[in-house]
């Protein structure tokens, strides 16, 4: 009798029948992780945001596993006769595998096998709608995918002499690795183009300064229905992960201020993929270039302090971590907590607790809007020297420059308006060139 762990997760998994669109999955849980109890959990859910009808699972013990097919033989067995009774067509293992455990894997079960990279990929494949999140999708699959082709199948050995088979030639291993090549260069011009785009629409902004505000946080933490209620959108929500992968801007007006531009961007996860976040750098830099964050944490969800600690381990990553930001709890009509404010006694820290399906909190939302963009402008003096040139332009492009002026050792002196984010980029040009600095 195989022991499952599937008891644990029956509010996810229970489904009457099967769908055409659904497959059967096993999944193989990874006892060793420290947590494993927040792990599992996700790793279920992610399992059916893909569409799988989890019909069994295993688990195993990382420290005693085959180094050829990560789990022991006993469990191989174990699974092998899970995936049979089943009927099975794809194993899904937690953990990330190499490509030979990946492939010895499918030999001995004659089944699809994925990690959690791959599942994470397939599940961007799902949700990409627009030309550019489908050409980001593309690049970190195919890139993924080149790590698998190393003695893949036994079609790919090299060809043997023979009549008819003499000669130079390419085995089929080199020709998919020459093909995944030219596509991954086709891939990245195209996403170059993309890039230079919204540059263009950056530096557009740039001159008619708005504020730009992104939502940020872990996935299906409620960032897209609170952007429905602050820009009356209809965004597509949904209580799956994922369920953003393309962002979304909409220009606001912000009572006592003016326009105020807001982003909805991708969640992040749990030790996210690396190609993931390469492939979408040209769409995390939307978040990069916000004057303030807005972090929103699924307070109804037992591990959200993990979560958020995940969130700024991401946004370090991509080089955001020095930008003001909100904490928002949401959905505290599933904790029964009432809407309030918290500030850290310098007025930095700001928490909100709200609820983006209700609208309670709302109202506290726009006051720290307020308070956190039109009180973080003024007016400072920078000055560059002579050598500082290539500097200067690159100043234009991060902040409005009010005036210009040279003082009489030829030095440039720029009054820019800034806020906290800017300020903080501008700080960052320091350290490439000795020769900026603020006199005022």
């Amino acid at each position: 009798m195989v022991t499952t762990e599937l008891s644990r997760f029956d509010p996810l998994v229970c489904r009457v029948g099967v769908s055409d669109s659904q497959e059967r999955a096993i999944l193989v849980f990874d006892y060793s992780r420290k947590d494993y109890d927040l792990s599992s959990s996700e790793f279920v859910s992610l399992a059916v945001s893909a569409g799988a009808y989890i019909c069994g699972s295993i688990r195993t013990t990382r420290g005693r596993a085959d180094t050829k097919t990560f789990i022991t033989l006993g469990k191989l067995d174990e699974l092998k006769s899970l995936v049979e009774s089943e009927c099975a067509s794809v194993v899904i293992v937690e953990s990330q595998i190499s490509p030979v455990q990946e492939r010895n894997l499918q030999t001995a079960l004659n089944c699809r096998v994925i990690d959690r990279v791959r599942l994470i990929l397939d599940i961007f494949a799902l949700r990409a709608r627009t030309r550019e999140g489908k050409l980001q999708v593309e690049l970190a699959q195919l890139k993924h995918l080149s790590t698998r082709l190393v003695r893949g199948w036994t079609h790919l050995e090299r060809q043997r002499g023979g009549i008819g088979l003499r000669g130079p030639g390419e085995t089929q291993l080199e020709t998919d690795r020459r093909l995944i090549g030219i596509r991954l260069k086709k891939l990245r011009k195209q996403l170059d183009s993309v890039q230079s785009q919204r540059q263009l629409h950056r530096r557009r902004r740039q001159r008619k300064p708005i504020p730009l505000i992104s939502l940020v946080g872990y996935t299906n933490s409620g960032k897209s229905s609170l952007f429905n209620r602050l820009t009356n959108s209809n965004v597509y929500v949904a209580d799956q992960l994922f369920a953003t992968l393309d962002p979304t801007i909409r220009r606001i007006e912000l009572q006592g201020y003016g326009p105020l531009l807001l982003s909805d961007t991708v969640g992040f996860v749990r030790k996210l993929p690396h190609t993931l976040i390469e492939a979408f750098r040209a769409t995390l830099e939307e978040v990069r270039e916000s004057q303030l964050l807005v972090h929103v944490v699924d307070t109804s969800e037992s591990d959200f302090r993990e979560h958020i600690e995940e969130v700024e381990e991401v946004l370090k990553e991509i080089g955001a971590c020095e930008i003001p930001r909100v904490i928002v709890f949401n959905k505290i009509d599933l904790t029964g907590e009432l809407p309030r404010v918290q500030k850290s006694t310098n007025g930095q820290d700001v928490k909100i607790w709200l609820s983006a399906a209700t609208g309670a909190g709302l109202d506290l939302m726009h006051q720290v809007f307020l308070e956190q963009i039109a009180s973080e402008h003024r007016v400072r003096r920078l000055r560059l020297g002579i050598e500082s040139g290539r500097s200067r332009a690159r100043i234009y492009q991060l902040a409005e420059v009010r005036t210009e002026a040279v003082d009489q050792d030829g030095n440039y002196l720029l009054d820019v308006y800034v806020d906290r984010a800017t300020e903080g980029r501008l700080n960052a040009l320091f350290e490439s060139d000795r020769g900026l600095s603020w006199v005022g």
